[in-house]
């Protein structure tokens, strides 16, 4: 794992939340997003050489949405950045962790994504992203 990529943190409102976070750190969204796989909508923000990912469910049956009725707004996840998603995939799996998906899958800020269950990380939902590449012909 690189470094962290991102963190998650759950929201009721993208706007509302979306506005005190641009306050608080003193920055705008530089991008929002829907990603269909997960039910939910994205916006991200800066933070020096940090990335803050606002997620508001876009259906009720979304995992956002299981959450924020569980536990409420805050924290949902934490994103590391990796070259070889599958190659981690694996050393993960090797190493006794359980993955939420056995495939990588396509998230938002164009990556391919993979979460470890919370309960084989310690109780913190980690999730794993590669930049998906271009092609250029």
């Amino acid at each position: 794992m690189n470094k962290i990529e991102h963190i998650g943190i759950a929201v009721n409102d993208l706007t509302a939340s979306g506005s005190l976070y641009e306050k608080l750190l003193n920055t705008t969204i530089y991008k929002t997003e829907d990603v269909p796989s997960e039910y939910v909508k994205t916006a991200f923000l800066h933070s020096g050489p940090n990335k803050i990912e606002l997620l508001e469910a876009s259906d009720e049956n979304s995992p956002i949405a299981k959450f924020l009725t569980k536990k409420g707004e805050g924290i949902h996840h934490i994103a590391f950045e990796v070259d070889d998603i599958k190659a981690e995939m694996a050393r993960l799996k090797s190493e006794g962790f359980v993955l939420l998906n056995e495939e990588p899958k396509r998230g938002a800020d164009n990556k391919l994504v993979c979460f470890v269950h919370p309960k084989s990380a310690g109780g913190v939902l980690v999730e794993l992203c590669q930049e998906i590449a271009f092609n250029s012909r």
